[in-house]
């Protein structure tokens, strides 16, 4: 924005100032559009996470009729590449080129941890639908960043819950080396161990690699009682299909975090059928909420809605919350904040609130792939709250 002196103002300038300062007066008072910004994969890998992380949101938006906090929406869009390196660039340019209300972003872990110091920097609203990264909401917690989806630490928790439960005691980790798959396989080892369960061999490559076989053949070679793994999209296809084509598949139990099988399963087919996972969503939830989100999203996208969909969705809610506060005035961040806290989250997942570090406090479910769908099997943890460990909120 340009800085104007009042010497030697010319009057055609003052009347540009003047429509100027009209117009900004009016976009205060809640009649100009909430300025939404998307950044999300839109290519790569998890292209099509990206994809349904906007239409669930776009969805909720269409339902209030296009507007929030009786604002109408304008996104802005920009592709991330789930490339960490070009993360504090393109964040930047949705808050300073485009000057978005809100970002909402991302799925990659190492992307997102750039999108958290740029709106830190310049306390921008960030919305996190789905980089479960812990650091967002532990120890570079903020009063301005919320999630709207997990921690990675969260379904690997409630996953290494669940192994112990079912008494066994020698476990293999294998996932991707970066944040999200580091992470998930902690949560699993804390919860694992504390019940007298050991990890015995922790394996990991580079992200995205696919070269699984050497990998696998080492797991065989262990032979633990189960596997458990971190990987998404399309990487997560090609190592389900390894397995099978390892000989795997009845020989040793494979469980995950639940994006292993999320969005993917049309892809991994009959390699994917009977694997276990945690997450917090299911098919077959059969509240009225997610059966009407469910047909709804059909409806709109001709496809059936994923947890991406859904932590779309609920950023959305969550955005409603803090513009509905203000009558879509978003220039008052302390009360935007406020209201979002506050919030109870009506998701197709169940309901959920935000823990202090503004983390979903939910329920975790374990599935059971049965032909295209994670069939809900029971509650594995219920309210599951992380740590936050290191959050000064």
């Amino acid at each position: 924005m340009h800085r104007f002196t009042s010497r030697g103002l010319a009057p055609a300038c003052l009347a540009i100032a003047a429509s100027l300062a009209f117009a900004a007066g009016a976009n205060a008072q809640g009649t100009g559009k909430i300025k939404v910004g998307f950044m999300l994969p839109y290519t790569g890998t998890y292209a099509s996470l990206g994809n349904a992380i906007e239409n669930g949101f776009k969805m909720y938006v269409q339902e209030q009729g296009g507007k929030l906090g009786g604002r109408e929406i304008e996104y802005f869009k920009v592709d991330d590449e789930s490339d960490p390196a070009k993360s504090p660039e393109n964040a930047t340019k949705l808050i300073k080129r485009d000057q978005v209300d809100v970002v909402v972003g991302t799925v990659h872990s190492g992307v997102q941890m750039g999108i958290v110091k740029v709106a830190k920097e310049n306390n921008t609203l960030l919305i996190i639908p789905n980089a479960g990264v812990d650091e967002a909401t532990g120890p570079l917690c903020g009063p301005n960043i919320f999630r709207s989806s997990f921690s990675n630490w969260q379904p690997g928790y409630a996953m290494g819950h669940v192994l112990a439960e079912r008494g066994m005691k020698k476990v293999v980790t294998l996932t991707w080396k970066y944040a999200a798959g580091e992470q998930s396989v902690k949560g699993f080892k804390e919860a694992f161990e504390a019940k007298g369960g050991k990890v015995v061999k922790e394996l990991s490559l580079p992200f995205p690699n696919v070269e699984f076989q050497a990998l696998i053949t080492e797991v065989a070679s262990i032979k633990p009682d189960a596997v458990f793994v971190f990987f998404a999209g399309g990487g997560a296809v090609k190592f389900v299909k390894d397995w099978a084509a390892a000989g795997l598949k009845d020989k040793i139990p494979l469980y995950a975090s639940g994006f292993l099988t999320d969005g993917t399963l049309e892809a991994q087919g009959a390699a994917a059928q009977g694997i276990e996972t945690t997450l917090h969503y299911a098919d077959g939830l059969s509240s009225p909420r997610d059966k009407s989100f469910r047909l709804e999203y059909a409806k709109a996208y001709k496809l059936q809605p994923d947890v991406y969909a859904v932590q779309g969705y609920d950023a959305a809610q969550l955005l409603a919350a803090g513009a509905g506060a203000v009558k879509g005035d978003m220039s008052k961040k302390a009360e935007v904040i406020k209201a979002m806290e506050q919030t109870k989250v009506d998701s197709p997942r169940g309901t959920f609130t935000l823990s202090k570090a503004h983390n979903p406090v939910q329920d975790f479910y374990l599935r059971k792939v049965d032909g295209r769908e994670n069939k809900l099997g029971a509650v594995a943890v219920k309210a599951l709250a992380d740590p936050a460990r290191g959050c000064r909120l």
